[in-house]
């Protein structure tokens, strides 16, 4: 799966309030702003690709953002289900790893584990399949979209900020998965 001509691929940039906002808005924006302006400027990218599901006041804000800088969000999953989505995912190939987790509403034992049908049939009641409620984030190594998959190995499990973060490192295989 590619994007078409004009469309850039926004990854799920850190969508809980507080912390993880603030991080985007201080380094992801200012990093990436630049280079959509001069995709922009010489006829490339005209609109920006968002995975957002439901919180209406993110997409707000990525609206916000992209408008004065004359580009289109679009949001081509807005309103799915989330179970349904994330086991599509999984069957269509996409390989990803929790690298955050909210420990007050999921167990810190999730972070570092691959985003596959087992992780799915272990969360808890109330956890959204795809953490569109901030309960965890994730790195995706691999899928359609992708032409070459991203060579990382799980490092330190660590908590810092009320969060607990699972460091990937380049190279090696992407946790629990085959090279293909």
């Amino acid at each position: 799966m590619r994007e078409p001509a004009g469309y850039a691929t926004a990854g799920r940039l850190g969508h809980e309030r507080g912390h993880c906002l603030r991080h985007h808005e201080a380094l992801v924006i200012p990093a990436v702003r630049a280079p959509l302006l001069d995709q922009r400027a010489v006829g490339g990218v005209t609109h920006v690709v968002f995975g957002d599901l439901f919180l209406a006041d993110i997409r707000a804000y990525r609206e916000a953002q992209l408008a004065p800088l004359g580009l289109t969000p679009v949001f081509p999953l807005w309103q799915r289900d989330t179970r349904a989505l994330a086991h599509a995912m999984i069957a269509d190939g996409l390989a990803a790893t929790l690298t955050c987790v909210d420990p007050r509403v999921l167990d810190r034992r999730f972070a570092g584990r691959v985003f596959d049908r087992a992780l799915l049939s272990e969360l808890p009641p109330g956890i959204d399949p795809c953490g569109e409620n901030g309960e965890f984030h994730t790195f995706a190594t691999d899928g359609p979209m992708f032409a070459h998959r991203i060579e990382v190995s799980l490092g330190e499990i660590v908590e810092r900020d009320g969060f607990v973060f699972a460091d990937l490192v380049a190279g090696g295989p992407a946790p629990d998965r085959p090279a293909r």
